[in-house]
């Protein structure tokens, strides 16, 4: 069973929303047919990270929720808006940043059995940010500081927890990454992915995209 995962993709391809339709899963317990992966059968606490407070709402909390400063808009990220149950805002942070959202969990027979809980956090909040209570399920979007995603694994020990990182490596063969992709421990589990594997993405794009990045 793996504890540690990390979707290591291109840039464009869609894996931050991804990591919000599994997120999303486990927060509600509402799993496709398809799914072979670790199911959670009770309501969990889980957090979500990103690099900063801007980008955990634009990216983060927007797949999960939609745009919160729109009416319109709230509610069709990928949890369904029936079953978003309370927020709380961020007092003194960026508008619209949410600290934590409570989202209604279901059982295995689709019967409500109680309500998840999301904290929202970013990696310029520091290493402190990170201690506290057992986390049943964590997700990085972004690459995180070595210090953070250890805390982020002690966190879900207790828990006998899950993390998952989506990011791409945009900062070479740091410690995390070297780990992953030449030392990787049992448990742990690495997905890659390249433009050629986004077939929503044509080759003129392709050229486009890669003109803008260094070798």
């Amino acid at each position: 069973q793996n504890k540690q995962m990390l979707a290591m993709c291109v840039n464009q391809i869609g894996k931050s929303t991804a990591g919000a339709y599994i997120t999303a899963c486990h927060l509600t317990g509402k799993y496709p047919e398809w799914y072979t992966g670790h199911r959670f059968t009770k309501p969990i606490y889980c957090w979500a990270a990103g690099v900063s407070n801007d980008t955990t709402r634009d990216i983060i909390q927007t797949e999960l929720f939609g745009l919160a400063e729109s009416e319109e808009d709230w509610g069709t990220g990928m949890v369904p808006k029936e079953d978003i149950k309370e927020f709380t805002r961020r007092r003194g942070a960026t508008g619209n940043t949410f600290d934590s959202v409570l989202v209604q969990h279901y059982n295995e027979k689709g019967e409500p059995d109680g309500l998840s809980r999301i904290g929202f956090k970013s990696y310029e909040m520091g290493e402190e940010k990170f201690y506290g209570r057992p986390v049943d399920w964590i997700w990085m979007d972004e690459q995180p500081p070595s210090n953070i995603y250890t805390q982020c694994i002690t966190r879900t020990v207790a828990t006998k927890g899950y993390t998952m990182m989506t990011f791409t490596p945009e900062d070479g063969v740091t410690p995390v990454v070297h780990q992953f992709m030449h030392d990787r421990k049992p448990g742990q589990y690495l997905l890659q992915a390249s433009w050629d594997d986004a077939p929503h993405l044509d080759e003129a794009t392709k050229e486009q995209l890669l003109a803008q990045y260094p070798p």
